[in-house]
């Protein structure tokens, strides 16, 4: 498979999208005639710039309006081809794509847009020029992918092929059966392929601000590929994504990004060319093993308080670094004060906060494989005699995520931690282990993440959901390993005064702003809390809950008591209440009583006020 970037897909100067996706590791680009026009030096300079970088310039795009336009229109069209067929020959390039026709003055006659492009066609080949034909999915009278097929037929020109665009395809509903059972691949003449989120709205703005990388969404991109394996295809698939979020950041990450979602699509398909016989499957991720909190000298005093008040306590010194360990159930705390160490950066830059976290695989190898293939970079940890190296992962953020063996015959403070003498690490509240890990990153990061947690890990993402925040909305998706033991919330928001951006702020960066603790008794569990340590919940709720679901009134008091919240559904019921902040950190506990799946979301606008009233105080 060979790997494209449409120019339009990426930030910057055209130079700078050039060295990015050169550093990504892309073969060609599609020179989008925008970044064209605005660039100061010829089109043999570019060409030179590419063929430096190790580029091919594999087409010129995007032409309008082409078919069916009434004199003097056609003739200018015609002209204009001539013109652009020049500059293609000094880039260095055989294709020119363009799509079909937005103009509601444009003819609906198939047999005149066909004798047009048969014109223009017949210009392409005395110039060596391949020309496709897109449908564009708000085209005036061409908009379905089967109907560029019909018009492209009809031409039945060598120099005049189709562009299968997956957004235009898939945001209209098309099928893959046009594809799967008519169109030859010598009539392909370029494959774009885009994914985006289920989304019901215009589809002008659907494509022009939420097309993203094909896994990043919610269209079947992989059986889209499977199609074209399944006819033999191995020539460019090339990204042409339209997203405000990717334009305003990095483009090197997001060419890496890109790069990174081609090769998880080729890994999801198999082809007679390739020896697998079967997809690429991520080893599975068994459960949390760890999370790692960077803090330095008094400064994690109210965070340790806290969780002293949920049940921890140190039980565990490291054998040579200011490392230490709260444990309770199956849940590890690391408390990491190491002066030389990634969780000292981290501090230096963040403050107490999260650093890292670890996840139990069942193929560590394998895993870290993965990880060199989809360009998630390593971190090299600096280990002592007799301790453990344990792999980590640059995650989200500045923070790590390690790998350890989900069948390893010992645990990790095993090893590398010595038992503090007196302390039972079983004793508690009752806490049994991690139930979700909320992490909040910005709006041009979450899209990655998720992908992140997706591509490497083999997590599902559940649909997106809108939590109303007194501020403005919050979005979240839920990453979710396969057996749904490891649930990560991702959340971002494009409001100033939300909670997500506050914790940005607050943080200097993306990172784990919440973390969830399961139990089996939660009223147990809240009983040492005092009652500062606790997020207030407004006398309202209560007795909207007790409207809703028809709850007794003692056990509506001893909710209201402890600050708990409830919901229920058909699966079965929930029951959590929430600390104070703590250097932007916040503790949920958890209680589900049957297959109750979800997160409580109905009760987050309650939260999300109680925690912005917190802040004012």
């Amino acid at each position: 498979m060979k790997t494209a970037l449409a120019t339009v897909t990426i930030s910057g100067t055209l130079r700078e999208k050039f060295e990015a996706a050169a550093k990504a590791g892309f073969q060609g680009v599609e020179i989008f005639e925008n970044d064209l026009t605005q660039f100061d030096g010829t089109p043999k300079d570019v060409r030179r710039m590419a063929q430096d970088l190790g580029l091919e310039i594999i087409a010129l795009q995007p032409f309008r309006d082409m078919e069916g336009m009434p004199e003097p229109m056609r003739s200018q069209k015609a002209k204009m081809l001539q013109h652009k067929i020049d500059v293609a020959h000094e880039l260095g390039t055989n294709r020119l794509l363009f799509c079909s026709n937005v103009q509601p003055y444009s003819s609906a006659d198939r047999d005149v847009c066909a004798a047009d492009l048969f014109a223009l066609a017949e210009i392409a080949k005395k110039e060596g020029i391949m020309l496709g034909y897109e449908a564009l999915a708000w085209g005036y009278h061409i908009a379905d992918y089967h109907e560029a097929w019909d018009l492209v037929k009809r031409v039945d020109h060598p120099n005049l092929g189709i562009i299968l665009d997956t957004f235009h395809m898939f945001s209209r509903g098309n099928t893959l059966d046009v594809l799967r059972d008519e169109i030859p691949l010598n009539k392909i003449a370029l494959v774009q392929v885009a994914d985006a989120p289920s989304l019901q709205m215009d589809v002008l703005q659907y494509s022009r601000h939420f097309r993203c990388f094909p896994g990043q969404g919610d269209m079947p991109v992989v059986e889209f590929l499977q199609v074209l394996k399944d006819k033999g295809f191995d020539d460019y698939l090339s990204h042409e994504i339209f997203n405000d979020e990717f334009r305003s950041s990095s483009p090197l990450e997001k060419a890496i990004d890109g790069m990174r979602s081609l090769i998880w699509l080729d890994d999801q398909t198999v082809s007679k060319r390739e020896e697998k016989t079967a997809p690429i499957v991520a080893p599975q991720i068994s459960d949390v093993e760890f999370i790692e909190f960077a803090i330095e000298g008094e400064s994690g005093e109210a965070l340790t308080n806290t969780l002293a008040q949920l049940g921890f306590h140190e039980t565990h010194k490291h054998r040579s670094k200011n490392v230490s360990l709260m444990r309770q159930g199956n849940i590890n705390l690391i408390l990491n004060r190491e002066p030389k160490s990634q969780a000292h950066e981290h501090f230096q830059k963040h403050g107490v906060s999260v650093c890292a976290m670890a996840f139990a695989s069942e193929n560590v190898k394998a895993t870290l494989s993965l990880a060199e293939r989809y360009r998630v970079e390593r971190f090299d940890n600096q280990a002592g005699p007799g301790e453990l190296n344990i792999p980590a992962l640059r995650g989200i953020g500045d923070s790590l995520v390690y790998l350890v063996s989900a069948d390893a015959a010992v645990r990790f403070f095993e090893v590398d931690f010595k038992p503090i003498q007196g302390i039972q690490g079983e004793s508690g509240v009752g806490l049994t282990r991690f139930d979700h890990i909320g992490q909040t990153v910005s709006n041009t990061d979450f899209l990655s993440a998720t992908f992140f947690y997706k591509s490497l890990f083999g997590f599902d993402i559940d649909a997106s959901q809108d939590l109303p925040d007194i501020h403005g909305l919050v979005v979240s998706r839920t990453a979710l390993s396969k057996d749904k033991r490891v649930r990560i919330p991702l959340n971002m928001t494009n409001a100033r005064g939300a909670s997500a951006q506050r914790f940005i702020q607050k943080s200097k960066g993306s990172g784990v702003h919440q973390i969830a603790f399961a139990c089996d008794d939660i009223f147990a569990a809240a009983k040492n809390i005092d009652s500062e340590k606790q997020l207030p919940i407004p006398h309202n709720y209560y007795r909207d809950i007790e409207a809703r679901f028809g709850l007794p009134a003692e056990m509506i008091k001893k909710l209201q008591s402890h600050n708990i919240m409830y919901d229920q559904n058909d699966e079965g019921e929930f029951f959590h209440f929430y600390t104070e902040e703590v250097h932007g950190v916040f503790f949920e506990v958890v209680q589900r009583v049957g297959d109750y799946s979800r997160y409580g979301e109905a009760n987050a606008f309650v939260r999300l006020a109680s925690q912005a009233r917190q802040e004012k105080k």
